[in-house]
C-alpha cells in the first residue's frame, strides 16, 4: 500500500498548483502524491488559461503573453479600448505551465507522481483511501491523511441555472502583419449571435503575425464541430478579415456557468479543489484565479497543522450577483451585448476586473450594477427566490 500525508487526485491546474504550494515547505513538510490520469481520454489537451494580477506573479515563468490593453467592441458602434495598469491580463499554456510546476517538483523531495487512473475514494477513520489503476493494469491502493480531488465531476449539482461557455479556437499564423500585439480583444459582438445566449469573438495576440483566435458562446446546447468550423471561419475571415493563415493549433472546451453550490467537503478528509469545488466564476467562466485563492488557503493551513478545508473561491455576495446575471442572461431579459457593452463603456475596465474578482467593495459592486439595466435585473431577484434548483438539463 502506497502512504502519504496528502494525495492530489488529478495533474490540471488545481492539482498542478496545490502540489507546487506544498512543494515548498521546509521543516515538518508533508508529503504527497500527486496522481495524474495516463495518457488517455481522462487527460484534457492542451489548453489556454487566462488571469489578471497586478505586478510580478507566482507563475510568471510560465507565461506566454501578458497585455495591459483590452478591447470590447460592441456589435454596431466605436470599439471601446482602455489601459488596465496597474493589471496586466496574462496568459499561460497548460503544457507551459506544467514544464514550471514539474521543474520545481523535481527541486524539492516531499512529492511525488504517479500515473494511474482513480476508481474510488473511501473514507478510514482518521484518513482516506484511493483504490487506483496504474498505467500497467494493476491496482494500486493509497493511504492518506488527506485527500483534495481536482478531477472534473460526472455531473453537475442541481441549480436555478446554468448557461454553458463553449467554444473553439484556432492559433493562427499570417504571411504578414495582422494583430495588435499590444491589445487583447476581450468580447468582440461583431458575430452572428444566436437564437439563444451571445456569441463573441476572442483575441490573444501573441505576435504581429500569430494569435490565439476564439469563437465563444454563453447558450444552453454546446455546437457540432461542423458549426464550431463554420463560426471560426466566418469570424476570421468574414469580421477579422485575416489573409490567407495556417493554423498552428486548436483548442476547445465547455465550462458551466452556473449557480449551483459546489461541495468543497465531501467526507471528514476528502475535499474538491478548483473547477469541482466550485473555483470558476459563475458569470465569467474564469478559474484559474478562484482555484489559486483555494489552494493557497490549503497549503497554508497544512503548513500551520490546522483544518485544511478549502475557502469558498468566491465571497456569497460575488455568488449572488452572478446568480442575478446569469438568470437575467438566460430568460432573455437582457441583451447580452448590450449588456456587457454598456458595462466596459461605462465603468473602467480595471474596476470591472477587480469587479469581476471578488476584489471590490460594497459600494464598488453597488456602482458597477447601476450601470446594469436596473428593472430586468430587480424583476430577476425577485424571480429567484421563488425558483427551484433543479439538475442540469
Amino acid at each position: 500500500m502506497l502512504e502519504a500525508d496528502v494525495a492530489v487526485l488529478g495533474a490540471g491546474a488545481a492539482g498542478l498548483s496545490l502540489a507546487h504550494r506544498l512543494s515548498e515547505a521546509r521543516s515538518g513538510a508533508p508529503s504527497v502524491l500527486l496522481v495524474d490520469a495516463p495518457p488517455g481520454p481522462l487527460r484534457p489537451p492542451p489548453r489556454t488559461w487566462c488571469y489578471w494580477e497586478e505586478g510580478p506573479g507566482r507563475f510568471d515563468a510560465a507565461v506566454r503573453a501578458e497585455w495591459s490593453r483590452l478591447r470590447v467592441r460592441p456589435p454596431a458602434s466605436t470599439p471601446i479600448e482602455q489601459d488596465i495598469s496597474p493589471l496586466r491580463y496574462k496568459m499561460i499554456r497548460s503544457d507551459d505551465f506544467e514544464a514550471l510546476v514539474a521543474r520545481d517538483l523535481a527541486r524539492g523531495g516531499n512529492v511525488r507522481r504517479l500515473e494511474a487512473t482513480v476508481e474510488s475514494v473511501e473514507e478510514v477513520p482518521g484518513a482516506a483511501r484511493v483504490r487506483m489503476t496504474g498505467s500497467d493494469g494493476r491496482a494500486e491502493l493509497l493511504a492518506a491523511r488527506w485527500v483534495f480531488d481536482s478531477r472534473p465531476l460526472g455531473s453537475l449539482p442541481a441549480a436555478r441555472t446554468t448557461v454553458l461557455q463553449h467554444f473553439r479556437g484556432w492559433i493562427v499564423r499570417t504571411a504578414g502583419a495582422a494583430f495588435d500585439p499590444a491589445t487583447v480583444e476581450l468580447m468582440d459582438f461583431r458575430t452572428p449571435q444566436p437564437a439563444e445566449g451571445l456569441s463573441f469573438g476572442y483575441v490573444l495576440p501573441t505576435a504581429v503575425n500569430e494569435a490565439l483566435v476564439e469563437y465563444t458562446e454563453f447558450s444552453p446546447r454546446v455546437l457540432s464541430e461542423a458549426g464550431y468550423r463554420l463560426a471560426l471561419r466566418h469570424y476570421t475571415r468574414d469580421v477579422l478579415l485575416l489573409p490567407d493563415f495556417e493554423i498552428v493549433a486548436e483548442e476547445g472546451g465547455v465550462i458551466p456557468m452556473t449557480d449551483a453550490p459546489f461541495a468543497r467537503r465531501v467526507g471528514t478528509s476528502v475535499f474538491r479543489i478548483g473547477a469541482a469545488g466550485g473555483a470558476t466564476r459563475p458569470s465569467t467562466g474564469y478559474t484559474f484565479a478562484g482555484l489559486q485563492r483555494q489552494t493557497r488557503a490549503v497549503a497554508s493551513a497544512l503548513r500551520r497543522g490546522r483544518h485544511p478545508e478549502p475557502p469558498p473561491a468566491h465571497s456569497a455576495r460575488s455568488r449572488a450577483m452572478d446568480a442575478v446575471l446569469l438568470r437575467a442572461l438566460d430568460s432573455g431579459r437582457v441583451d447580452g451585448p448590450a449588456l456587457f457593452s454598456r458595462l466596459f463603456a461605462r465603468v473602467p475596465m480595471a474596476q470591472v476586473l477587480r469587479f469581476l474578482d471578488g476584489r471590490t467593495s460594497l459600494r464598488d459592486d453597488l456602482a458597477v450594477g447601476l450601470h446594469t439595466p436596473i428593472g430586468p435585473m430587480l424583476r430577476t431577484v425577485a424571480e429567484l427566490g421563488r425558483l427551484p434548483r433543479r439538475p442540469a438539463r
